[in-house]
C-alpha cells in the first residue's frame, strides 16, 4: 500500500514540463529531502501547481516517470492504481483490438503507451513476460505479478530485466528469469514453438505481427530473401502466403533451429535457413544471376542513445545500401529499424541515402510501424521505437 499521499516528497521542475512521461535530472531543482529510489513523488512546476505523480531514480538520467498528470489522489493505492490501469490495458487488446482472433501472443502492456512507463508486458500463449525497464516497477514486482494473475489466473509469469535497462537504472536484478519450458503461439494461421523471457526481448517480436502479414502478401510467387530472420517470422509468413522460395539468414545458430523447427511443424517445405553474416549473405545474393524479388531486412537495435547516432546511423547505412543493390529490378526491399532513439524522418533521409550510394531508384510505397498493441504517446516520440518501409526498387 502506498504511503499516505500528503507524506509524499516534492519535486519541482525548473522549467515547463515538455509533456512526455520522463522527466530528466537536468530538468530537476535540487530537493531537500531526497526520496529513496523507487518511490512515488509529487511533481510541480516552478510556480508550485501540481503537475502529475511518478517514480522517482536518482540512479537514472530518467529522474521520474510520471504516471499521472491528473489529481494527486489517482495514485493513492498503487494494487488499485496498477490493476485500473493493466485491466485497460488488457481490455484494448482483447475487447477492441481482438487480438485472440488472430494470434496467441500480443503485447499486453506496452510502457508509456498504457501509462505505465518503465513495464511492458508481452502475452506469449499461457505465459506472461514481464519486462521492467524502471527500478520502481523492479522493486513492485510481487504486486504486478498479483496483478496480472488476477487478470489472467493460471498464467506463468515471467519476470526479466534488459542489461541496458539494468544499466541505465543503476541496478543489479540479481536473479535470472525464471524458465517455464516452452509454449506454442498461434499467429495469423501459423504456429512457433517460443522460449518465454529467453532469447532476444520477451522470447517473440511481437510488435512485427502485423507488418510480417502485410510484407507476406508481397511475397506469392516471389522468391525471398529475410536477412537477420531471426526465429523466421518474415520467412514463414512468406512461404505460407505462397512464395516459390525463401531463404532466411542469421547468426545466432539457436534461433534458427527454432526457425527450422517452425518450419517443420507448419508443413512449410520450401524455405532454407543460413547460419551467415547479414551483410556476407547480401553480397553474395546481390552477384547472382537470378536475384531475390523481395528483400527483407530487420536488424537489432543499432542507436542506442543520440550520443551512438553517427555510429549507428552508418550501420542503417550499411545495411540498406546492401538490400537495395541485392534485389531485382522492379524488386521489394522492406526495411526496419527498432531504434527509438532515432526519429522517423532521420531514418527515412538514411534510407533515400542508402539507395543513392547503391546506385538504385527506389519509390516509398508505405511507412510501418508496430502493431496496435503498443499503442503510441504523441507527446512522446520515442514511443514510435519501430520504424519501417516498404520500397519498390528499380
Amino acid at each position: 500500500m502506498l504511503a499516505r499521499m500528503e507524506e509524499r516528497a516534492r519535486v519541482r521542475l525548473l522549467g515547463e514540463s515538455t509533456g512526455g512521461p520522463w522527466i530528466f535530472g537536468r530538468s530537476v531543482a535540487p530537493v531537500d529531502w531526497k526520496p529513496r529510489d523507487g518511490d512515488l513523488v509529487d511533481v510541480e512546476d516552478e510556480r508550485g501547481q501540481h503537475v502529475g505523480t511518478g517514480f522517482w531514480n536518482s540512479r537514472s538520467d530518467v529522474r521520474v516517470r510520471l504516471l499521472s498528470r491528473g489529481k494527486k489522489s489517482d495514485v493513492r493505492q498503487e494494487r488499485e492504481f496498477l490493476l485500473r490501469k493493466l485491466a485497460a490495458a488488457d481490455r484494448l487488446r482483447r475487447k477492441t483490438l481482438r487480438l485472440p482472433d488472430t494470434t496467441s501472443a500480443w503485447r499486453l502492456c506496452h510502457a508509456e503507451g498504457d501509462d505505465l512507463p518503465g513495464l511492458i508486458v508481452d502475452k506469449l500463449a499461457d505465459a506472461l513476460v514481464v519486462e521492467h525497464h524502471a527500478l520502481a516497477f523492479w522493486q513492485r514486482r510481487a504486486l504486478v505479478e498479483e496483478v496480472l494473475l488476477e487478470l489472467h489466473p493460471g498464467a506463468k509469469v515471467v519476470h526479466r530485466v534488459p542489461k541496458g535497462a539494468a544499466d541505465a537504472e543503476g541496478f543489479d536484478p540479481e536473479e535470472s528469469p525464471r524458465d517455464v519450458g516452452e509454449v506454442e503461439i498461434e499467429e495469423n494461421g501459423l504456429k512457433f514453438l517460443v522460449a518465454p523471457g529467453a532469447g532476444h526481448k520477451t522470447g517473440w517480436f511481437c510488435d512485427q505481427r502485423d507488418n510480417r502479414l502485410k510484407v507476406a502478401q508481397l511475397c506469392k510467387g516471389a522468391d525471398v530473401l529475410d536477412v537477420c530472420c531471426n526465429m523466421g517470422g518474415f520467412a514463414l509468413q512468406a512461404a505460407y502466403s505462397g512464395a516459390w522460395r525463401v531463404r532466411g539468414v542469421d547468426l545466432d545458430e539457436v534461433v534458427l533451429e527454432r526457425a527450422r523447427d517452425a518450419a517443420r511443424r507448419n508443413n512449410l517445405a520450401n524455405v532454407e535457413y543460413i547460419h551467415a553474416d547479414g551483410f556476407d549473405a547480401l553480397r553474395g545474393v546481390a552477384r547472382e544471376k537470378d536475384r531475390p524479388g523481395v528483400v527483407v531486412v530487420d536488424p537489432h537495435k543499432l542507436i542506442r542513445s543520440r550520443a551512438r547516432d553517427e555510429e549507428g546511423l552508418k550501420k542503417y547505412s550499411d545495411w540498406n545500401s546492401l538490400a537495395i543493390a541485392a534485389v531485382r529490378p522492379g524488386g521489394i526491399v522492406a526495411t526496419f529499424s527498432c531504434s527509438g532513439a532515432l526519429d522517423l524522418p532521420s531514418w527515412l533521409g538514411n534510407v533515400v541515402r542508402s539507395a543513392r550510394r547503391a546506385e538504385r531508384e527506389v519509390r516509398l510505397l508505405e511507412i510501418l510501424g508496430a502493431g496496435p498493441d503498443h499503442p503510441q504517446r504523441p507527446d512522446f516520440a520515442r514511443s514510435r521505437y519501430l520504424k519501417g518501409a516498404i520500397l519498390a526498387v528499380d
